[in-house]
């Protein structure tokens, strides 16, 4: 492409210094416009845009299109949350609530091939977010979750009902892998009316073949001033043990963020799937249009220098 700045300075150049074809005396006399000299530039105009198509199409210009396409298959992975009025607590700053739900939406986006979804618990449980690919729902839905004890859910800790339902959920997956993360910080507190307790919730996840990683959150000492509302911490380790060792996954102790993370990550690790992820890459050839720009070019610069832009005699 360099070239055709220096190609318009020789013809600017030629142009000043060419001489006419008839002398005149009267240095007031002006040649007539006409479309002839208003564009008597335009072949050459033209050549220079040919060659820089030209140039162009030499220089093998090419659109090229990524295909990728997975094979193999995600696990079904379901989160379940304690969200009852304890997860206010402070020992772990700022509360604990808050540290659980920002780690576990770091632990979404880093399975992007998995099917998550979301339980969540407290004097009852429900399904916040049904099994799903549709990470952007899932983490909205766990940005914007609160802590429900004292507002539309009973208060109180049903861990065999949030384990209950969260294997009610996972059971029709389809992936043959099958994993429950339950978190929470206390222990089993249900009404006398409750429906499942946790060894009946066990059995049910035993029987669909349903591996549980059990979590539990909090220092086992703190002052006055981290306590939320004068909510005392009560956690059952015996129970999550047990849970989780019967049902094939581990239990864990979170005392800080950083711990938190690092039980995720090891959870992450362990339940990692195998995807293989296939590229292809569709290349096509752009030159043959610039081809023919050139050409048509060149020809319209012909037709005009020997026609309307003919010099003569």
């Amino acid at each position: 492409m360099a070239i055709i700045p220096f190609l318009i300075w020789q013809y600017l150049k030629k142009d000043k210094t060419g001489k006419g074809a008839i002398l005149a005396s009267n240095i007031n006399y002006k040649i007539p416009s006409t479309f002839k000299t208003r564009f008597r530039h335009l072949p050459f105009i033209l050549r220079m845009l040919a060659i820089a198509l030209l140039i162009t199409a030499l220089a093998r210009p090419q659109h090229q299109q990524q295909l990728s396409r997975s094979e193999g298959q995600g696990i079904d992975i379901m989160l379940t949350m304690d969200v009852s009025g304890s997860m206010l607590t402070q020992d772990i700053k700022p509360r604990r609530f808050t540290v659980a739900k920002e780690v576990a939406i770091d632990f979404v986006k880093k399975r992007p091939t998995d099917r998550i979804g979301l339980v969540i618990f407290s004097g009852e449980a429900f399904t916040k977010v049904p099994l799903t690919f549709d990470k952007r729902t899932l983490l909205e839905q766990l940005q914007d979750l609160k802590v429900m004890d004292g507002g539309y859910i009973e208060p109180g800790t049903l861990i065999g009902e949030g384990l209950a339902t969260a294997v009610s959920r996972i059971r029709k997956g389809t992936s043959k892998t099958k994993v429950i993360i339950l978190l929470t910080d206390g222990k089993e507190d249900a009404p006398p009316t409750r429906i499942i307790d946790p060894q009946t919730a066990l059995e049910i996840a035993k029987a669909n073949n349903v591996r549980v990683y059990c979590i539990g959150l909090g220092v086992s000492e703190f002052t006055e001033d981290q306590m939320a509302d004068g909510v005392r911490n009560f956690l059952d380790e015996d129970l999550l043990k047990k849970i989780a060792n019967e049902t094939g996954g581990r239990y864990y102790h979170a005392v800080d963020r950083n711990s938190l993370q690092a039980i995720y990550s090891q959870i992450d690790k362990l339940e990692k799937t195998k995807v293989e992820v296939i590229q292809y890459k569709k290349t096509e050839e752009m030159f043959l249009p610039l081809v023919l720009a050139v050409l048509a070019l060149l020809f319209l610069e012909i037709i005009l220098r020997y026609t309307v832009f003919r010099r003569f005699p």
